[in-house]
């Protein structure tokens, strides 16, 4: 045999199988169609955050959190209603317990025994629909990785390279897996179409020429090839009707290599395919002023102060409001009548929302976190727009200021196409000055029927969202917060919710539950573990720890059981 186990993908969940298994002493075949000088996938890109529960950043914060308000949170966000015998949901609801044992328990100390650390502020993702019983984070979990993405690749990296220099590890980049092999009923190995070398960086399109076929045999799989995000026609594909109907136009949150193509095989071997049409899309995108890869978008992480529009300029109704409900607020615009007509919807803002409130995802787009740099992450409080946002404004495609709200419309039509540039299009110069009244006549008094008004004050309440996150309430049309604000939002393709259903193990599952032998599944095309530990919708935080937990499982059952 060529190693113990072959493990297809070099992303966070095949690193982590990969160093469980090397430091039982396990031999591994590594194999990912890019090539092996930049190990980490996606995991690398991500700006890092992770979801806990009861830490001590926390508890720095004055955030009381238990595991039993963070299981009401999870399963109110998942929605898990495809249960009983042979239901798709089975397995993703135990992996979903078993998470939220994990998030509240071991995992910070396991992480933290490899090196990570947090940044001390807890940030509030995903603040829900409203209801306790429902979507969302009844309290900040957000914990952002000190070095972001880089960082959290960083420990299993060096754990897998220095299995390659103790023997341990054979590294097989630009081998694109076409098939399973299997022998006797059980998977003993890929086949492989080589690829030529490619010197492109990191993220960018590699060729696909073929130079050659080879095969690589073991006792058992383990499949961590990611899900679908840069597939456009697959994301279609399984678009749900719920969902609306799929926008012409998006942008991409993921390299191009993120293709579903490792579904198939998988399907081939006898492994169950669950819940796809369960899928993660934002619907802040942005496109990328320096883009890396086709269609390069980048998610705003917003605060919850800016006004959302639709495309025709008409306020969303409650819950839709920024970092609130993001698959909520998907469906709205592509459902409801006159928002789904258009592929893009505005955030209004002011300057000082701008510069307080709005982050952008991603390991590229924060180099002061990145490079673990004190001073830049303090630089942003000196500053009214960072550097990496100011890029954005000054070079990029989908950001447009004005003094007057009549101003602001019409660049806004001009940026779409619609309208003669005077304000005669879509967006209604005097609606739109309606509108900004009426939000500031709210702000006269403490009291007021404004919802998400009364949520700004209210998150303010939170000492993290106090220093780095909400700006203090203020008139919109006030001079001294200006100018005004206006960006073009798309939908941004990111994760897969679904994919090869699992036990606690990552054994790949086939129809009757039944584990297929010599195969075994994790990451993101497990449903980051049981074909969809999510359910229906995410609490943020979770794909990077999804990665970590499956494949520490696949790593640790294989180092078990072989």
């Amino acid at each position: 045999m060529d190693a113990d186990v072959v493990v297809v993908g070099a992303g966070l969940a095949g690193l982590v199988a990969t160093a469980e298994l090397v430091a039982a002493g396990r031999r591994v075949a590594l194999v990912d169609q890019e090539s092996t000088r930049h190990l980490g996938g996606q995991a690398w890109w991500s700006f890092g955050g992770l979801f806990l529960v009861d830490t001590p950043e926390q508890r720095r914060m004055g955030i009381a959190d238990t595991r039993d308000l963070a299981w009401q949170d999870w399963t109110g966000t998942a929605g898990f209603d495809r249960l009983g015998p042979g239901g798709e949901d089975g397995w993703g609801q135990r992996w979903a317990r078993a998470y939220v044992d994990w998030a509240s328990g071991e995992k910070r100390a396991w992480l933290r025994e490899r090196g990570v650390r947090f940044f001390p502020v807890v940030g509030w993702a995903e603040r829900g629909d409203g209801t306790a019983t429902g979507h969302g984070n009844s309290v900040p979990r957000f914990h952002i990785v000190w070095g972001t993405g880089p960082a959290i690749v960083e420990p299993f990296e060096r754990q897998v390279r220095a299995g390659v220099e103790a023997g341990l590890v054979t590294l097989h980049g630009r081998h694109r897996v076409t098939g399973l092999v299997i022998t006797d009923g059980a998977v003993t190995g890929v086949r492989c179409d080589v690829l030529r070398e490619d010197g492109v960086e990191r993220g960018m399109p590699s060729t696909r020429e073929v130079v050659g076929q080879a095969e690589l045999s073991a006792q058992a799989v383990v499949v961590t090839s990611g899900g679908i995000g840069a597939n456009a026609d697959l994301v279609r594909r399984f678009w749900p009707d719920r969902l609306g109907t799929p926008p012409q136009d998006m942008v991409t949150g993921v390299p191009a290599y993120v293709d579903g193509s490792m579904l198939d095989p998988v399907a081939d071997a006898g492994a169950r395919l669950v819940n796809r049409d369960r899928m993660w899309h934002y619907t802040e995108g942005l496109a990328n002023h320096a883009p890396v890869w086709p269609g390069h978008g980048i998610r705003i992480l917003p605060g919850p102060s800016s006004l959302w529009l639709d495309g025709s300029g008409r306020r969303l109704p409650a819950p839709y409001f920024p970092g609130f409900d993001t698959l909520g607020t998907l469906a709205h615009l592509r459902t409801a009548e006159g928002a789904r007509e258009h592929d893009h919807s505005w955030f209004v803002a002011t300057r000082t929302i701008l510069g307080k409130e709005y982050a952008l995802s991603g390991s590229e787009q924060n180099p002061d976190l990145t490079g673990r740099s004190v001073r830049g992450v303090l630089g942003r409080v000196t500053t009214d727009v960072p550097g990496p946002l100011r890029a954005f404004v000054d070079h990029g495609a989908d950001v447009v200021e004005a003094d007057t709200p009549e101003k602001l419309a019409a660049v806004m039509n001009a940026l779409v196409g619609d309208g003669d540039g005077h304000g005669e299009g879509l967006v209604d110069g005097g609606r739109l000055r309606t509108l900004l009244e009426a939000h500031d006549r709210e702000l006269d008094n403490d009291y007021g029927k404004d919802l998400q008004t009364a949520l700004v004050r209210a998150a303010r309440r939170s000492r993290g969202d106090r220093l780095v996150r909400t700006a203090p309430p203020h008139r919109f049309l006030d001079p001294d917060h200006g100018p005004l604000v206006a960006l073009r939002l798309r939908v941004l393709t990111r994760k897969t919710l679904g994919g090869v259903q699992t036990d606690l193990d990552s054994r790949a599952l086939d129809a009757q539950g039944d584990p297929v032998p010599g195969l075994y599944a994790a990451g993101e095309v497990a449903g980051f573990g049981g074909g969809g530990v999510h359910g229906y919708r995410s609490l943020e935080g979770t794909f990077l720890g999804g990665c970590l937990f499956s494949g520490r499982a696949a790593g640790r059952a294989l180092a078990r059981d072989l």
